[in-house]
């Protein structure tokens, strides 16, 4: 057997990374929050934001009995799945990991488990989801509003209760982990973020990643993938089938300051979008580039 014959296999036979595949009878989805309103606020809140939550409502022929809606959050404490509170709120986090290639069959089992949990108790196992799990899709109302609050920490995990001592301390821990973020008012699902030194502007497009990225090429190719003068584009991420550019700007500038050319990005970027011509060969180069800076998240 040649070398090439005992690597690890990365993907299957459909071209889905492997890792996603850990369990067989679940479909690979590429873009596991589609349908859902929001969607990008889906990948956001999945992906990026450290420190959010939304309200979400069960369609009423799906929903868990005695229950009319949750809170989907990014983390929760220890990173359990869900917890459903002595008042009877559940709370999903989105970031505790996935088992299967459908992050939205997999939020729908932890939705499920958090419902069937004794009030009062954390759900720190979820039974991995099949074929036959139902999907976020088909559990929730899809007429209803996804709306994501970003939050300056995780004082959300225990609203309404008191702490003891060595509770407060490990909150006050948690906390002190979060990197600033503000939600920017110029463009849906765009997101400032201050990481030690850098700031950065993320904002997660609508469109399939192959075709956001063929836009984005065309952007740089002509000189505008950035906001303006001290900004650039530094790359973008993949995330649950779409694309999530991340624009470096000047760390001493908030968020306000740079409404205006986001604004003007948003245009160019439909502008672009709209193209039906063929990439130029410089916009190929363009591309070509933007894939070798891409980066897949899970």
């Amino acid at each position: 057997m040649g070398k090439a014959s005992r690597r690890r296999r990365t993907t299957d036979d459909s071209g889905a990374p492997a890792k996603r595949q850990r369990n067989a009878g679940v479909p690979y989805v590429q873009r596991p929050f589609e349908g859902l309103p929001h969607e990008t606020e889906w990948v956001a809140i999945r992906e990026i934001l450290p420190a959010a939550t939304a309200s979400v409502s069960f369609a009423k022929d799906s929903a868990p009995e005695g229950h009319e809606g949750a809170t989907i959050a990014t983390v929760l404490p220890m990173a359990w799945p869900a917890v459903h509170r002595a008042d009877g709120t559940i709370l999903v986090g989105t970031q505790s990991g996935s088992t299967s290639g459908d992050p939205s069959r997999d939020l729908a089992a932890q939705l499920l488990a958090g419902a069937a949990a004794e009030p009062g108790s954390a759900v720190q196992h979820v039974p991995a989801a099949t074929a036959d799990t139902p999907r976020l899709q088909d559990l929730l109302d899809t007429d209803a509003p996804f709306e994501v609050v970003v939050h300056e920490g995780f004082d959300f995990w225990v609203e309404g209760q008191e702490l003891d001592d060595d509770g407060r301390a490990s909150l006050d821990s948690a906390n002190e982990s979060v990197v600033p973020t503000v939600r920017m008012a110029a463009l849906p699902s765009a997101y400032w973020v201050r990481i030690g030194e850098r700031t950065y502007i993320r904002v997660v497009l609508p469109d399939d990643e192959d075709v956001a990225t063929d836009a984005l090429s065309r952007m740089h190719a002509a000189g505008e993938s950035g906001l303006g003068d001290g900004t650039r584009l530094l790359g973008a991420f993949r995330a649950c089938g779409l694309l999530v550019p991340v624009l470096e700007v000047p760390a001493d500038t908030e968020p306000a300051a740079h409404d205006d050319s986001l604004k003007a990005f948003g245009g160019r970027y439909a502008a672009a979008l709209a193209s039906t011509e063929a990439l130029t060969a410089e916009e190929r180069r363009a591309r070509s580039g933007l894939l070798s800076r891409q980066v897949t998240l899970r």
